[in-house]
């Protein structure tokens, strides 16, 4: 299965020039899986501790006009989070994946927000359950992270009882975190005994807010496939179902 992870710069001047590269790559690595970033088709709006509920009712309505350019990619599946109003009005940060063609299937909403510079995510939405359930999208079991969820290693462990195949997580973190969060990647991927596949927002060095960048491809073992740069901000690898499958009767998976 061809996959595709990227580092994705989501200030609105900046998505055109992007959507049309990304498509173009997509296409031409024969892509049946991407994985975007957290919200990837609006400003981050957490970088300010000012709430604006209009604001946010825009972002949601940004993001649903950005799907339909996704279109092109006709045999591409799309995983990524976005903001919704739920049925209350209540703001949220929800998992999704679609295929060229087809409604937006929503996921679970992001459970652990953060609440500090930068990130005031906790006072923009609301968080959700940690109920988790694998997905199908585009022939193979899916679990769906958004961000500092992939922390939360329970989730990862869960995914991999229900015999996920990958772990797909869209993310929005610092430049001076990635290693940590490579790190992270690895071991939830080990736990689930699946491969990990996360794409992350994106700001050159100094332009606020703080964006690292660094999506990757790691294997259900741990090992890096793949990692993006901002030279390289999209990459596709191949990988192969059966391994995650048989990854889930080896250690330290097969524990209880």
């Amino acid at each position: 299965m061809q996959v595709t992870v990227c580092q994705w710069d989501s200030r609105p001047e900046m998505l055109e020039a992007q959507l049309q590269a990304l498509i173009a790559h997509c296409t031409a690595a024969g892509s049946e899986l991407l994985v975007l970033p957290e919200m990837p088709f609006d400003d981050w709006l957490a970088a300010s501790p000012e709430v604006d509920s209009r604001r946010w009712a825009l972002s949601v309505q940004r993001h649903l006009d950005s799907f339909t350019r996704l279109s092109a990619l006709t045999s591409t599946s799309v995983i990524a989070s976005r903001p919704v109003l739920d049925a209350a009005g209540i703001a949220r940060n929800r998992a999704f994946h679609c295929t060229a063609g087809a409604a937006l299937v929503d996921g679970h909403d992001k459970a652990h927000l953060p609440d500090e510079d930068g990130y005031w995510e906790a006072r923009w939405c609301q968080s959700g359950t940690s109920e988790r359930a694998v997905v199908r999208v585009g022939g193979c079991r899916v679990g769906t992270l958004i961000c500092s969820e992939l922390w939360f290693l329970e989730h990862a462990r869960s995914y991999g009882q229900q015999q996920a195949q990958l772990l797909c997580v869209a993310r929005a973190t610092p430049r001076l975190g990635d290693d940590v969060w490579l790190a992270a990647g690895q071991t939830a991927a080990v736990v689930a005994g699946a491969y990990c596949l996360s794409s992350n927002q994106y700001r050159p060095e100094g332009v606020a807010p703080d964006m690292g960048g660094m999506g990757w491809v790691i294997d259900p073992d741990g090992s890096i496939l793949a990692t993006t740069t901002a030279a390289e901000p999209f990459v596709t690898v191949a990988i192969d179902l059966a391994y995650a499958d048989a990854a889930k009767a080896s250690y330290p998976r097969y524990l209880r």
